[in-house]
């Protein structure tokens, strides 16, 4: 019956892929699902996309070795999309822009801060990747497969709904996974297991009272986290894609301060979950703590649910970072090197064009780059390291231009461009000399010397120009909502 149920979710994935390919009729709607999302439709996508594995089976993990301290992981998320949804949101919707690296250009003005999407690309494609790995491995459990088939399977189905319908399949399939989510782990995971653990009593009589430590984890871990995730939240390409989703400013700020809210108890559910598995159940790997209350506690049907709800977080995840990935490979990249080479696309000739205008070709760079996902989720048994890499020169390269832009007029785009090589390079640096990419110190140094060369070099140079700044305010005062799609019809 338990395999039953994934192999009915997993059809249900493409079904609801197929739906939403009827809603796709031009690029918006493929990218951005036309801008007209709801709040009920932007809260759960935007929940299904930063609630991955690692909030799911890592939050039970920690929380099974930390107790309640487990919960800082997700919990720093939860801070990131408040953070973005309360003080970034509103500004980032009315840009009317598709990718981080438009909205640098927007700004300062200056095309050589689309080099950024050549980060962002790589931060989104290791997140494809370590999600298509991470469900691999359940279904290498489920279904007896060996991995690289596993990855097939899984890595498939991904990319078959995500490139029928783009935005609006993902969408679909992400609210399926937001409720296969919020049922497994508030209603079926946390009280089965709080039942066998003897409940609160039961919890505090076998572990003490040291479980519910809220800094049992460690200071510098916590830091650490916040750094890393609460950051990251705020420019990563895939979040800021969702923003873009949303059919109002207002939409995107409270629906995404709703997720938040969404997103911090569900790290607290997660790491209670662990802290009550760890009085009753040992494991050799914390990670295998989430599959294996599943199969040991639960009755036949319910596990088999719970265990899709952990496929579904690792896919709403491997769906989100792979179209943005061939959002920001089609807007910025394609662009970055046919000019490189001396060859001016003609999207890029008219200014007044999005390089997105054709949806068949956004669908065939879907394919393409899940393609590539799924190969070298075949090839590689371990890519922590490289997601690592790819994370911290995202938050130590570009946050500080990215922010910057947003809360100080006089930044520049000299500053900006200097930051992102500096502090790309300072992270890098240092991972050398530390010697370990998965160390603290490389994200700290990146930010240091981003920041320092951002306003040391804006301060030397020539104010941005007032062309520029005149339709930058104009964009952020919503001057451009009148182009905005009609929201007939949305959730």
């Amino acid at each position: 019956m338990d395999l039953a149920i994934i192999v009915i979710y997993l059809a249900a994935m493409v079904a609801f892929g197929w739906w939403g390919k009827s809603r796709t009729s031009d690029s918006a709607d493929f990218l951005v699902a036309g801008r007209r999302l709801g709040p009920v439709l932007y809260t759960g996508t935007m929940s299904a996309l930063v609630l991955g594995g690692a909030s799911t089976v890592g939050g039970v993990a920690l929380g099974y070795e930390y107790g309640l301290s487990g919960a800082w992981l997700v919990a720093a998320i939860a801070f990131g999309v408040l953070a973005l949804s309360l003080f970034f949101a509103v500004r980032i919707q009315r840009l009317r822009i598709y990718t981080v690296a438009q909205m640098l250009e927007l700004r300062y003005g200056v095309g050589a801060t689309a080099a950024s999407g050549l980060v962002m690309v790589a931060y989104t494609l290791m997140l494809a990747v370590t999600s298509t790995m991470a469900y691999a491995t359940v279904f290498n459990v489920l279904f007896g497969t060996d991995r690289a088939i596993s990855v097939l399977i899984g890595g498939a189905i991904v990319v078959i709904y995500s490139a029928i319908g783009g935005m609006w399949s993902i969408t679909l399939t992400d609210m399926v996974q937001f409720a296969l989510k919020t049922i497994g782990v508030f209603f079926l995971l946390l009280p089965f297991t709080w039942s066998h653990a003897g409940g609160l009593d039961g919890i505090r009589e076998r572990a003490g009272d040291s479980v519910f430590d809220l800094g049992a984890i460690g200071t510098g871990t916590i830091i650490t986290y916040i750094v890393v995730y609460t950051f990251g939240m705020l420019i990563g390409q895939d979040i800021w894609q969702r923003v873009f989703t949303a059919r109002s400013p207002q939409v995107a700020r409270w629906g995404g301060t709703a997720s938040g809210v969404y997103c911090l108890l569900y790290g607290v559910a997660g790491a209670l979950i662990g802290a009550a598995a760890s009085t009753f159940m040992t494991v050799e790997n914390r990670n295998d703590v989430y599959a294996t209350i599943a199969q040991s506690i639960l009755p036949v049907g319910i596990s088999g649910l719970v265990l899709a709800a952990a496929v579904a977080a690792m896919m709403s995840t491997a769906s989100g970072a792979l179209i943005a990935t061939a959002t920001v490979a089609r807007t910025d990249v394609q662009p970055l090197l046919a000019r490189l080479v001396g060859r001016t696309p003609a999207a890029v000739q008219d200014e007044a064009e999005n390089p997105e205008h054709d949806v068949r070709s956004n669908r065939v760079y879907v394919v393409v780059i899940g393609i590539a996902v799924v190969v070298i989720s075949s090839l590689l048994s371990d890519v922590v390291s490289a997601l690592t890499i790819a994370y911290d020169i995202l938050v130590g390269g570009l946050l500080v231009p990215i922010l910057g832009g947003f809360v100080w007029r006089r930044g520049t785009g000299a500053g900006a461009v200097v930051a992102m090589a500096t502090g790309t390079v300072a992270t890098l640096a240092t991972m050398a000399v530390v010697g370990d990419v998965l160390a603290n110190e490389p994200v700290y140094a990146g930010l240091v010397v981003s920041a320092v060369a951002y306003v040391v070099v804006s301060l030397l140079t020539r104010p941005t120009e007032p062309a520029v700044m005149r339709e930058w305010t104009g964009r952020l005062a919503g001057e451009e909502s009148a182009e905005a799609p009609a929201a007939v019809g949305t959730i």
